[in-house]
């Protein structure tokens, strides 16, 4: 775990630059998402608990998956082992991702910045069982303006790895600094700002507005 402070490196008031570029996270940014009840659908279909499937998929699975390191059915296997259940692989992986809600109160930031012509990107530790799910839910706002979608189980590498602040960078194509981006991880913000992008911890969409404002863009909300 990195040792975080949100003090360090950050732009100082009145100074930071309109960036060229903002990267979103997804989770708990574009869609909250409740794990508990993910645990409740998995252990429901697979004849588990809640509580031992909590253990096997926090216990490294989950992370393996989101890095790309391991693929849905090698997921399912070592799930089925260590919680010595059988599944349908589809049906556990539909139980697993039926756990997001849209965040409504994001979309018009995101409308703001597409007004005003700035690019914008979505980077995200997620895995492919999740982000099918959330395009099949048919949310406009993930078919629609976002210019780069980093996944870290395409990349792959994963969030707060400096290989996928590298990748997004190189994708966004705008030097390091002109770049900004919000998570709702104080680890991912230390990592992004390590990696010299602009950075602030996502709280809220008013406290977000507020930061870009801080930045010379006026979305007009």
């Amino acid at each position: 775990m990195l040792s975080v402070s949100l003090k360090a490196a950050r732009p100082a008031a009145g100074i930071a630059m309109p960036p060229a570029f903002v990267y979103f996270d997804l989770g708990n940014v574009i869609a909250t998402f409740d794990r508990e009840r993910a645990f409740r659908n998995m252990a429901a279909v697979c004849g588990s608990d809640p509580v031992a499937v909590q253990a096997a998929v926090m216990g490294g699975l989950q992370r393996d998956l989101e890095a790309g390191l391991i693929d849905w059915p090698a997921f399912h296997d070592a799930f089925s082992r260590q919680t010595a259940s059988t599944s349908d692989p589809a049906a556990l992986a539909a139980a697993a991702a039926d756990m997001f809600e849209l965040n409504a109160e994001i979309l018009p930031v995101i409308a703001g910045l597409e007004r005003a012509g700035v690019p914008i990107g979505i980077l995200s530790n997620t895995c492919d069982i999740h982000w099918r799910h959330l395009l099949d839910r048919g949310w406009g706002v993930l078919l629609g303006g976002f210019r780069e979608i980093v996944l870290s189980h395409e990349v792959p590498a994963a969030k707060p790895d400096p290989a996928i602040f590298a990748h997004a960078e190189q994708r966004a194509g705008v030097p390091a600094e002109a770049i900004f981006f919000c998570d709702d991880l104080p680890e991912h913000i230390a990592a992004a700002r390590a990696a010299g992008w602009d950075a602030e911890l996502f709280t809220d969409a008013a406290a977000l507005m507020e930061q870009l404002r801080r930045r010379g863009l006026n979305l007009g909300l």
